[in-house]
């Protein structure tokens, strides 16, 4: 571009005006700044190779250089962070998180402190704030982990409970139950 306009400062910055109306800003560290003929977009070029973007709707994006990482902030609050192993990370103003992991799985994290972990092939971990976890498989059975037992429910709707101290009990759509010991051991079998 035509330059219409040079000044040179005495602390070592010069400063280029152009022809269509941009503003060039050098600073003596390497660091230099573009001011858009709109006055409105304004990309600065740090010495350490990180660049800053303002754009005219006041989106910033800013690219850390050494990390290869880049950090959108919207005007909206909402803040999107890409990293160079393809991972995303969405952080709303309400306080949830949203991570897009390399493999696809997204997990969110909810302000309450519940999490979702959503993965590729259709499966759904969600762990509430007590630590309790409930898993949805792709293929219907369903899975509840709490403190004291861990219970599997099959899409025939038969139950299968593993409690803390071993003990197993499986419910049969049926009404058959059978109680096993944490041997395995069956001390109870209700045969319909």
């Amino acid at each position: 571009e035509e330059i219409q306009r040079e000044t040179a400062y005495p602390d070592g910055k010069v400063e280029k005006v152009l022809k269509n109306g941009c503003h060039l800003i050098f600073f003596p560290n390497g660091t230099w700044k573009k001011v858009g003929s709109d006055g409105k977009t304004i990309t600065i070029t740090f010495f350490n190779g990180d660049v800053k973007q303002i754009m005219p709707d006041q989106t910033v994006i800013y690219y850390y250089a050494d990390a290869k990482t880049t950090h959108t902030t919207y005007s909206d609050g909402l803040e999107v962070l890409q990293f160079s192993n393809g991972q995303i990370e969405k952080h709303y103003p309400d306080g949830k998180k949203e991570i897009t992991f390399p493999d696809q799985t997204i997990k969110n994290l909810f302000t309450d402190g519940q999490e979702e972990s959503i993965f590729p092939d259709g499966t759904i971990v969600r762990v509430q704030r007590d630590g309790s976890k409930t898993i949805e498989f792709n293929n219907g059975q369903r899975e509840l982990h709490t403190a004291q037992f861990k219970r599997r429910e099959y899409p025939d709707g038969t139950v299968k409970t593993v409690y803390m101290n071993g003990q197993q009990e499986t419910k049969y759509v049926s009404g058959r139950v059978r109680i096993k010991d944490k041997d395995g051991n069956i001390i109870m079998d209700t045969k319909v």
